[in-house]
């Protein structure tokens, strides 16, 4: 999922009483993303770092109303090299209701002890609205989560400098 555009898509459904939790996250506190639902509202979030001014937010301002819905967060990669930015949006049922700039991105490795997590959150959050909440289980049914990647974007000089990344620091980047 780095150096590229990709997209997550979740079939959920929501109780009556609604729902929060973590749909999938991979990497944490230090690096990583996350598409939860927080509060009853669907959010992507990207940790650069655990620098405040690293971590980014595109959320739904409305909650989702009980029923099944389909969750969808699409990120347009800038390309150019590696570790750039790109425009991520967010759909609910195939409606667009968030739209969001990531200028940054992980280059090469969101981290060496965390995990890729489904349906709950196993290592440190990717932002701090849930720690206390850990490990943030999905409170509603989580029928089917598909992560899809785009082509990679890089220049030959890129490349090269992302193989030699990978031969010196055992980093795997596809």
């Amino acid at each position: 999922m780095k150096n590229k555009s990709y997209s997550i898509t979740a079939e959920v459904e929501i109780p009556q009483r609604g729902t929060s939790g973590v749909l999938a996250t991979q990497g944490g506190r230090f690096g990583g993303w996350g598409l939860l639902v927080l509060d009853g509202k669907p959010v992507f979030v990207h940790a650069l770092s655990n620098q405040a001014k690293h971590k980014y937010r595109i959320a739904s301002p409305e909650a989702l109303t009980p029923g099944k819905h389909t969750i969808r967060f699409e990120f347009v990669y800038d390309g150019g090299g590696i570790g750039k930015g790109g425009m991520g949006t967010l759909l609910v049922d195939g409606k667009q209701v968030a739209q969001g700039r990531i200028e940054r991105t992980i280059q090469a490795r969101f981290s060496l002890d965390e995990t890729f997590d489904v349906g709950a959150d196993t290592g440190t959050p990717v932002i701090e609205d849930y720690a206390d909440k850990m490990p943030f289980k999905f409170a509603g049914t989580l029928s089917k989560l598909v992560i899809s990647l785009g082509a990679n974007d890089l220049t030959p000089q890129k490349r090269g400098e992302l193989d030699h990344l990978q031969r010196h620091f055992s980093l795997r980047v596809q």
